[in-house]
């Protein structure tokens, strides 16, 4: 299954396949883990070898992991991890191996409140398209109710994502409302935008209602029909009248198309002798006889015998 094409807009959207942002002069390691990046983009993208694109995340995830402390307290070692995971998700589910991709993630973050909004987004976005947003329920819950995840700027836009993609479609619609009304809810969402939320499930619980709840008595017309029986006379009646009636369609069919396409022939030989031509010059002669032949077929097919029809 080729998941890439969904999966990309967002990936674009986010800027980090795109360019990451520096806090001070590169160094060379820097730009050794700037080109790793470019590097696995390229071999997504452009050669479409995703085991090479995986394996160079891979490596350049290792590279920042090896790096001192001091590097990852600058925003450039958090850009660059972000940057190769996303390509590292995108490359799994090109290989249709979703089911690795948030254990990868989470491999190398280390736990869940720490994963950036933009994988977070990514993630749900992958189950979903497998439809098993079941497997993301809990940490997708935990991460949103992480304080300082709060303060990050896709943090309504993951709340949207769970909500939509997540609850609706488990029918947890009370733990929905409940996201909206605590504190969740309030920061990620205006009050507009809640009340349309809660409009929404609303109406998705009153359409799931009449379905858990089916009709099991049949119509009493209906229940006449199934049970009424039927002899074998009227069955085999039945089944002549079917088949006469077939023979019948399939006849008048044909007559119909013989005859239509005599009418056209013969308007079109009138239009021909009468119109274009003169019928006193010698080349008419075989245009009149064809149209003497055509009315004697119209005849014949008109008020002579029923097997002239198709001669």
């Amino acid at each position: 299954k080729r998941l890439f094409s969904s999966l990309c807009p967002l990936a674009m959207r986010s800027g980090s396949l795109a360019s990451v942002r520096l806090c001070s002069p590169p160094t060379c390691s820097v730009m050794h883990r700037q080109g790793l990046v470019d590097t696995a983009i390229e071999h997504l993208m452009i050669r479409k070898d995703f085991h090479s694109a995986f394996d160079t995340c891979e490596k350049g995830l290792d590279s920042l992991a090896a790096s001192d402390a001091q590097d990852e307290t600058c925003s450039r070692y958090g850009d660059l991890k972000e940057a190769l995971c996303i390509v590292g998700i995108q490359a799994l589910a090109e290989l249709n191996q979703w089911q690795d991709v948030f254990p990868w993630v989470l491999q190398h973050y280390g736990e869940t409140e720490k994963i950036p909004a933009k994988i977070m987004q990514l993630c749900i976005l992958l189950y979903t398209k497998v439809a098993e947003q079941s497997a993301m329920q809990e940490s997708v819950r935990s991460w949103l109710r992480c304080f300082s995840n709060m303060s990050q700027s896709g943090f309504s836009s993951v709340a949207e994502l769970y909500i939509l993609h997540v609850l609706l479609p488990l029918d947890q619609t009370a733990e929905a409302e409940e996201l909206l009304e605590d504190e969740v809810g309030q920061v990620a969402f205006t009050e507009d935008q809640r009340q349309t939320a809660l409009t929404i499930m609303k109406s998705h619980g009153a359409k799931a209602e009449p379905l858990s709840h089916p009709n099991t008595q049949p119509d009493p017309v209906e229940a006449e029909m199934v049970f009424k029986p039927q002899g074998s006379l009227a069955r085999r009646l039945n089944a002549i009248m079917k088949l006469l009636y077939r023979g019948l369609s399939m006849a008048s069919i044909i007559v119909s198309s013989h005859s239509l396409r005599r009418v056209v022939m013969l308007l079109f030989l009138l239009y021909l002798i009468l119109v274009r031509m003169d019928p006193a010059l010698p080349f008419a002669y075989p245009w009149i006889l064809r149209l003497y032949g055509l009315f004697q077929q119209m005849r014949n097919a008109m008020f002579g015998p029923y097997y002239r029809v198709f001669s």
